[in-house]
């Protein structure tokens, strides 16, 4: 294992004193303490370390140390099982040896690159991939806070080799996150072992859990938002290594507008199943135009995601001629304002039916609450790369750049103590019910706090930012499906999510608000009500369309899994189940990265289900 030698010796009691105290501590002497412990895992997949050994595995893969660190492996939030449906086989646990703080196989040999061919390598492998994406996100450079899944429960099972086939999927249903394998000219491609396809499921995962309202849209734009947070989860984490980035900068010249292996996204997956060298790149010219009538969440994904490398590429070049940094320093000091500058404002979402637009708010005032006198003008870059891609439009820039504001102070009608709307989701209900009116929520509806969490962000130069209370609620509309177009749900009842994000302070000024009007009535006649109104009224017409639409394409089946997650040979984009006696249509589980026009295992266009 070619690591950075550990001379230290530390006793497990002083090992868990001291991770207590983690969170005071930078990356450094956190390995220098074994509270970061060292794995061997690929670095992007098994191709890419054919092709060249020097990106083989990450040479800078720590990963943090916790107490419960277990076969498996386990740990806090992860749980291994490998078991492959196909076959109906449990692969035996990879074993954790706590005297070496490593993995051992069932012979007790190092799980590391000298032992890569076992299967247990592979369980480690995904395991160790995760674990640092977890923490990617819930350091204070990212949300600041921890993350709870999608479903009941707090570890997410992981199933490296679920069966054969080309494919790999987070379902909440079974709580897992699936990998599959197959065959090409006699290798057999486990996706379990690509870095791209992993943290791509993973960030699937990880916006259901922060945003579990998510799954209910019938709007194409949020399974597309999905598909974007999956690609840019990749992305980033693959920025952050050392070695990428030197062998970045000697493949593009530090020209990062060339096609390159940062905006090429699972290269072993897209060679062996698309006959291509990847499977989507970053590199785009999409414009919000050019997907805005798509049906095809893959597809439509590819305009953010090339936004957002845009803004890489901008500032990557600021680095170097504002800031006279060399080529690797710039792209280090763009990695670390990327993470900040995309993972924060994935707080100040609303928590229904995201689009785009939504995003491109969030970034802005995230960017702005972090950084408000903001000298180096990074907001006007983004405002310029999201006008150039049709995410905002020029009047909104005009006024945005006009009034250097992108939220307007919210005027409570009842004060309440933001500590004391922080302690219980029984409190922060109370809080909403006593300021309906200012909220826009109307006296008719039922309203749920969603989600209720405190975060300490950090800012670039990792200074505390104040603490944010982050509140979500939400509540549901009936709507009646009358007519011919609704097919076998004609007569039926559906309901339309609707609600908002509050951001607070640590002193109750509310720093952002984000929300999802529906159609009761509301409190009031003024124009903000009445502008209120028209948008729920949008919104109301816009499920319908979207639905209608889904309904004539056949792309709405029933639901589909199960406790080990298995998928039919045919899958629909969404899926329909009755709670209540409504209906709610989902998102099916997240098929990797596939053809949006047919499902690869049973290669037919959706069928939709009797």
């Amino acid at each position: 294992m070619a690591k950075k030698s550990r001379d230290l010796q530390i006793t497990r009691i002083e090992r868990t004193g001291l991770y207590a105290a983690r969170q005071f501590l930078d990356s450094a002497l956190e390995e220098a303490l074994l509270l970061r412990i060292p794995f061997d895992f690929y670095f992007q997949d098994p191709l890419v370390a054919a092709e060249n050994p020097k990106l083989a595995f990450d040479e800078d893969a720590f990963v943090p140390w916790e107490p419960g660190i277990g076969d498996g492996p386990t740990s806090a939030r992860f749980v291994i099982v490998d078991y492959d449906g196909g076959t109906e086989t449990l692969v035996p646990p990879a074993r954790w040896d706590e005297k070496a703080s490593a993995f051992v196989d069932t012979k007790g040999k190092a799980l590391n690159r000298t032992n890569k061919e076992s299967l247990q390598f592979h369980q480690v492998n995904v395991w160790a991939v995760l674990q640092r994406a977890l923490d990617f996100f819930e350091n204070g450079f990212g949300l600041g806070r921890r993350i709870l899944w999608g479903f009941e429960g707090s570890r997410l099972i992981v199933v490296p080799h679920a069966g054969y086939g080309e494919n790999a999927f987070y379902d909440r249903q079974s709580k897992s996150l699936q990998f599959y394998y197959f065959d090409r000219d006699k290798e057999r491609i486990f996706t379990c072992l690509s870095a791209d396809i992993i943290n791509h499921e993973f960030g699937h995962a990880v916006l259901d859990g922060i945003r579990p309202h998510f799954i209910e849209s019938v709007l194409p734009e949020t399974a597309a938002f999905h598909e974007f947070m999956g690609d840019l989860t990749a992305i980033l984490i693959a920025f952050r290594n050392n070695a990428f980035r030197q062998q970045l900068i000697a493949e593009t010249k530090g020209n990062l507008e060339s096609e390159s292996t940062l905006s090429k996204l699972a290269e072993q997956f897209g060679k062996h199943v698309t006959d291509k060298p990847y499977l989507r790149s970053a590199r785009n010219n999409l414009t919000y135009k050019d997907i805005a009538n798509d049906q095809r969440p893959h597809y439509m994904s590819q305009v953010l995601t090339g936004a957002m490398f845009d803004i890489i590429l901008r500032l990557s070049k600021y680095y170097v001629v504002k800031r006279n940094r060399t080529v690797p320093q710039a792209f280090w000091d763009t990695i670390q304002r990327m993470q900040h500058m995309a993972i924060q404002p994935l707080d100040l979402l609303p928590p229904v039916d995201v689009t785009f637009r939504d995003y491109v708010l969030a970034v802005l005032r995230a960017e702005e609450i972090a950084n408000p006198t903001d000298p180096d003008g990074y907001r006007g870059m983004m405002l310029d790369v999201f006008e150039r891609r049709g995410l905002i439009s020029a009047s909104e820039v005009t006024e945005l750049k006009a009034s250097r504001h992108i939220f307007d102070r919210l005027q409570l009608e009842v004060f309440h103590d933001i500590d004391t709307i922080a302690s219980s989701r029984a409190d922060a209900y109370r809080f909403l019910d006593d300021n309906r009116k200012a909220l826009f929520i109307p006296y008719t509806a039922d309203i749920t706090v969603s989600d209720l969490c405190t975060a300490q962000k950090l800012t670039r130069q990792a200074r505390r930012q104040p603490k944010q209370v982050l509140l979500q609620y939400i509540w549901r509309e009936d709507l009646v499906l009358k007519g011919a177009q609704f097919g076998q749900f004609n007569g039926k009842i559906a309901s339309l999510l609707c609600g908002g994000t509050l951001a607070f302070d640590e002193n109750g000024n509310v720093l952002a608000w984000a929300r999802k009007p529906g159609t009761l009535p509301l409190a009031g006649t003024g124009k903000a009500v009445i502008e209120e109104a028209i948008e729920g009224k949008k919104r109301h017409d816009a499920f319908l369309a979207a639905l209608v639409q889904r309904i004539m394409a056949g792309r709405i089946g029933t639901a589909i899994g199960g406790e080990r997650g298995l998928l039919a040979k045919s899958v629909p984009p969404l899926t329909s189940r009755v709670v209540d006696g409504t209906v709610r249509f989902e998102l099916s589980p997240h098929l990797g990265i596939h053809d949006d026009e047919h499902d690869v295992l049973g290669g037919r266009p959706w069928q939709i289900s009797s």
